[in-house]
This record gives C-alpha cells, structure tokens and sequence, in this order.
C-alpha cells in the first residue's frame, strides 16, 4: 500500500480494498522503522492519525465522503495545526503548539485527509538544503549522505521514501521545487495568492506560497483542488475563480509552444543534468509541442535580487520572535534589552541570523533606497521579461537545478555556493508565477528535475503537461533502494 499514489489510494478505498485505518497503520509503521535514517519528520502524531482514519473509514461506509477522505498526509512544519507542535524546524518555536489551524491545514481536514505529522524542513524555510534545522539534516533517500533540497526537504523525503503518499510545502525561492527535484518526486509552487498564507509562519510574505508535493501530477492536481481558493481572512488571497485541476490532464499538447530561456542552458548547469533535460523535451516534442528559444535577459540578477528581497522581509517577520509572548524565552533575564538579546541568540540558527542582518541593513536608514528600493525596481524587470516570454509561448521549460543533489555539509561554509542552488527557481518567486517539478531522469543515480513555468493562475496548463509527459515516462515511478524496507 506504501507505494500507490494519491489516485491509486482513492480508489482503492472507494472499492473497499483496504481501510484508511490499514493504509495509515502500514504507513506509520514505516516511519518508525525507517525515518531514523531519514530524518523526515519532526513530529509524528499517531493516535490522532488513527483516530482520524478510523472516522474517515465510518465516512467511507456511510457514503459521506469528501474528496480525499481517509488519505494519508503530511504537513510541513510550518503550517499552524491546533495542538500541536509547529516549530518551523527551529530551537525559537520548539515549545510552541498554535491554538487554531493553518487554512491550508482546515482545507485538508476538511477534504477529508489523514495527517500523519510534521515535516522537518530548513530553519524558518531558510535553506537549500534542509541542514539549517534545530532538528537535525534531512537525508535524501537515495543517497542518505546527501541532502534532500530545501527547504520543503523533510516533505520531500517523506515522499520519496514511501513514508507518506503526499505532503505540503511552502515555496519562497524554490522551495518546493528543488526538494523535489532532487528526490525525484512531482512538486507545485502555484501562483501567489492562489493558496492561502494564513497560519503559515511568514519567511517573506511577498514571496512565500504553499503547495502540494506528490509522486505524480495527477496527484498535486488532486491536491491542490484541496488548497487552492480565496481566504478572507488573508489579505494576499486571490479572488480568482478555481477550476477542476484534474479536469484537463488528458488534454493533448498539440500546438503547445514551449519556451527554452538561453540563460537555463548556460555555463553553471552540469552537464549530464542538461542531457536529461535536453531529452525531456525531445519527449514534449513528440507529444506535438514546439520549441521555441527564448531569453530571461535579467535572470543573472535573480540572486543579489532575492538575498536583498527575502532577508529584507524577513528581517520583518521574525521581529515577533523576541520571548516576549510566546515562543523559546532565554532563563533569568536581567532587563528587557537582555530578554530581546539572549532570546534570539539561543532561538536562531546561523543562517536565519545571516538573513537577518542582511535584511535589517538593507532597511537601514541611508540604505534603504541604494538597496531594497533598487532590488523592486530589479524585480519589475524580471518579471516583465516573463511577459515578454509568454507573449510568445505558452510554458516555459529548463532545469530545476544545476545538477543532483550534493554532499551533506559539502557547501555549508559557503553561503553564496548555496544560494546559487536557487539560480533557476528564484525568478518564478519574484514574479508569482506558477511553476513544478516534474522528474526527468537520473546522474549518478540521483534524479533531476524538469521546470515548468506558466502564466499567472495557470496550473491547469502546467499539470497537462507534467501528466502527459508522466504517461510517456517512468522516472516518477521510481523508488530509491533504501525505501524498500519496512512495512508493505
């Protein structure tokens, strides 16, 4: 049961195969005799998980069902969930369990999904490579000395090991994207503001944006009709209308022109990475796709561009963070000043206090125009060279990252190689654009991702692409050796 998608399982519960209470058992078994090499969850709720699965099976029964009820989920670490621990993988909010549910995490509840628990992920969603935990790295699952992306990491082994047949994360630089890529699975950044941002812990609130990870397309579609839609109570909720996102899978791509950004093909990407890629698309190709080359001439200002835009709004968001109420609180504190200063010393990590020196020095009086002000002016660029793309071609494609995954530690001295991780996946933030992962075969062993990108609000495109190029393909089949173990 541990290997069968969204859909698979889905079905499989409404022909009474097995119960979501057989299905949640198996897979929770699995974590505990296989996530101690992993490292993929923070917290594991079992006896909720159950009993929520026993009331979806009674559901089941009845006829009283929604669309994923009695489905095995997890949750990144950075959803709110009532009652229980959301810790952002940090020492600052190890002690904090939120009094009400994140959106994202009603919507679930509320389609009827099982969660299994919390997923471990970089320091406030600070990373590329889900090391800068209070929690310990996440290892990938096909080589557990190297990282899994980040930092939706701990999602994305989740899913690649068979621990949970889908996930959440939140993408505020690729954050969905590059895990996904680099464990082989299908993940989807949607547009910004198609999916709710309340009760998900603020990194950069004009980049950030949850979306669902999965083995297939077919499986963020079914997902993502799960999360997407207006919010209310969030004032960067779209008020755009949601389709069926599985309504158009089956559409051919016929006509369909897609667009090769130059810059994507460049000196930086490996070069086996870029045979994959180059294949992947001689497949779209055969499915009745043109490819058409394009250029994203301001893509090499995509890095300074977010490390000043990112840490900036950081440098806001985590002001909350001070011990005052609620949250990690240093001991004994002698004043107020030594309340603020010890509190965040002990609560943050390296890299979360990097990003936060850097983000309140751009802000800084006299430095504010020279820096954050030239990096939106920098940021319209970018994303009108998207609209100039797009008035040529429907999708855009290239690489996720510059290559497969690399050594635990490898970079973790030298934040600037780190961040060039990010160099084909920060624009899509920038812009709000809707972007995914799809896999598109193997280096070495580690899989890479294919990058789709489309037009603001159009994920349905993007989803009728990955699934017809999933029809043709297997990459998204395939496991890693070191999930074959434990429970089936």
């Amino acid at each position: 049961m541990h290997t069968l998608t969204v859909a698979q399982l889905m079905q499989g519960l409404r022909d009474k195969q097995f119960s979501s209470t057989e299905v949640t058992q198996c897979l929770l078994q699995r974590i505990g005799e296989l996530d101690a090499q992993y490292n993929s969850f923070i917290t594991v709720d079992a006896d909720r998980a159950l009993a929520q699965a026993r009331a979806a099976d009674q559901r089941l029964e009845q006829g009283q069902t929604t669309p994923l009820t009695g489905i095995p989920v997890a949750h990144k670490d950075i959803f709110c969930t009532e009652g229980v621990r959301t810790s952002c993988g940090s020492r600052m909010l190890d002690n904090f369990a939120p009094p009400y549910d994140a959106t994202v995490i009603k919507q679930f509840h509320d389609a009827g999904a099982v969660v299994l628990g919390k997923t471990n992920m970089d320091e406030f969603a600070m990373g590329s490579s889900n090391e800068s935990s209070f929690y310990g790295a996440v290892r990938n699952p096909w080589d557990t000395g190297r990282v899994p992306g980040g930092s939706s990491g701990g999602s994305a082994a989740a899913v690649a090991a068979c621990l949970a047949p889908a996930a959440t994360g939140t993408d505020t630089g690729g954050s969905i994207r590059q895990p996904a890529a680099l464990c082989g699975i299908t993940g989807l950044k949607p547009t910004y503001g198609r999916v709710s941002r309340l009760g998900m812990i603020a990194f950069a609130s004009s980049l950030d944006q949850g979306g669902p990870m999965a083995r297939s397309a077919e499986d963020c579609a079914l997902l993502l009709n799960a999360m997407a839609g207006h919010d209310p109570l969030d004032s960067t909720s779209a008020e755009a209308p949601v389709p069926n996102y599985t309504e158009h899978l089956g559409d051919s791509l016929e006509g369909l022109r897609v667009g090769l950004p130059r810059e994507y093909f460049s000196e930086g990407l490996d070069a086996a990475t870029g045979e994959c890629i180059q294949t992947a698309l001689k497949e779209l190709e055969a499915r009745g796709a043109t490819l058409v080359d394009v250029s994203l001439p301001h893509t090499q200002l995509t890095v300074p561009t977010y490390y000043i835009i990112a840490p900036a709004e950081a440098s806001t968001n985590l002001s909350r963070f001070d011990g005052v109420r609620y949250g990690h609180r240093c001991d004994d504190p002698k004043d107020l000043h030594d309340l603020y200063t010890r509190t965040r010393e002990e609560g943050f990590g390296d890299e979360v206090k990097r990003r936060i020196l850097v983000g309140t020095y751009a802000l800084s009086a006299g430095y504010y125009d020279a820096y954050y002000k030239k990096a939106q002016q920098v940021r319209r660029l970018i994303k009108q060279d998207f609209t100039q793309c797009f008035d040529e071609v429907d999708i855009l494609a290239g690489p996720t990252t510059p290559g497969p995954a690399f050594g635990l530690g490898e970079k973790s001295d030298d934040p600037v190689s780190m961040y060039l991780e990010d160099i084909y996946t920060l624009a899509v933030n920038l812009a709000g654009l809707p972007a995914m992962s799809v896999p598109a075969g193997f280096v070495g062993g580690l899989p890479v991702g294919l990058q789709l990108i489309g037009r603001h609000f159009d994920e349905s495109r993007l989803l009728n692409v990955a699934h017809q190029y999933q029809q043709h393909t297997d990459w998204h089949l395939q496991r890693p050796d070191s999930a074959a173990g434990g429970s089936n």
